[in-house]
């Protein structure tokens, strides 16, 4: 273990399985909250990254008004192994959550193993963006202990999570994991398990078509944005959307709604995949369809 930031919250302690940018997200929540946080992830130099980039995610929370005033941060502790969550009954998180890359076959690995070392009825909730739960379920120990969440970027500003209820999803599972969400003062929509449930089954195929748009040279980037915001009310945009959830991240989630529905309509568009093979993701790399460099993401 290492790097600590902040003070023990509460005797409550949440496990955030990837630190990319939706489990330091998630992290950063939860840590604004005053929850104490382990966060675990197999690359030291991102873990090295954690503490700085949470801080500052709290702080702007702070600043925005997102976090109550009387909350103290909670301690963060990072590890590289999963083994790291459980050192006996008392150190066991009251739930984990895993947050690692939209791949069914990576998420199902960590799934199984995190599965195997928590103890019966902890909350294992998945952090994804379109696989099916139940897809997933069969890969732990204890299908009923497994619900979904989809979070939005950035979770401390953003209050409604998607929350999808597998077919074999514990009664006793969504109970606790709405007092989780109650407790970081987020509203739960729960919905039914598919392919990219509700959020992504709609935005990700209008996002890919709005780069379709782009690559055809009927308007750029911008005039589709300002467009969609000013005549249709989309709060940012398809683009600046689709630079913040991460290119990459977008053309994994719109494989999995391909792979599983067979919507050609899912299929990432040339000019996305181009812009993921030249390491241009959105605001976490410094330029996507905008520009970001000298930005703090």
């Amino acid at each position: 273990m290492a790097a600590e930031y902040g003070t023990p919250g509460a005797g409550q302690r949440l496990a955030v399985l990837g630190a990319g940018v939706m489990g330091t997200g998630i992290a950063a929540l939860a840590v604004g909250h005053g929850m104490a946080v382990s966060l675990i992830d197999l690359d030291r130099r991102r873990l090295d990254e954690v503490p700085a980039s949470i801080g500052h995610q709290v702080r702007m929370a702070r600043l925005m008004g997102a976090l109550p005033d009387e909350a103290d941060p909670g301690a963060l502790v990072t590890g590289l192994s999963l083994a790291d969550l459980v050192t006996g009954d008392d150190a066991a998180p009251i739930a984990v959550i895993e947050a690692v890359t939209e791949d069914a076959e990576a998420k199902a690995k960590v799934l199984a193993e995190v599965s195997a070392l928590v103890p019966p009825g902890t909350p294992v909730i998945s952090n994804t963006s379109a696989i099916p739960i139940d897809e997933l379920a069969g890969a732990t120990a204890r299908p009923e202990d497994l619900v979904g969440t989809h979070f939005m970027n950035p979770p401390y500003l953003i209050r409604t999570v998607e929350v999808i209820r597998g077919a074999r999803t514990g009664e006793a599972t969504l109970d606790a994991l709405r007092a989780l969400l109650a407790a970081l003062r987020r509203e739960p929509i729960v919905v039914d398990d598919a392919p990219g449930f509700v959020t992504s089954r709609i935005l990700h195929p209008m996002i890919n078509d709005a780069v379709r748009v782009v690559a055809a040279g009927t308007a750029s980037a911008e005039s589709v944005d300002r467009l969609m915001q000013g005549c249709l009310g989309h709060p940012t945009g398809p683009l600046r959307t689709a630079d913040l959830i991460g290119l990459d991240n977008l053309v994994d989630s719109l494989w999995v709604l391909h792979s599983r529905t067979g919507d050609e309509g899912c299929r990432p568009c040339d000019l996305l995949l181009e812009l993921v093979r030249a390491g241009h993701l959105g605001r976490k790399s410094g330029r996507g369809f905008y520009d970001y460099e000298g930005e703090q993401a």
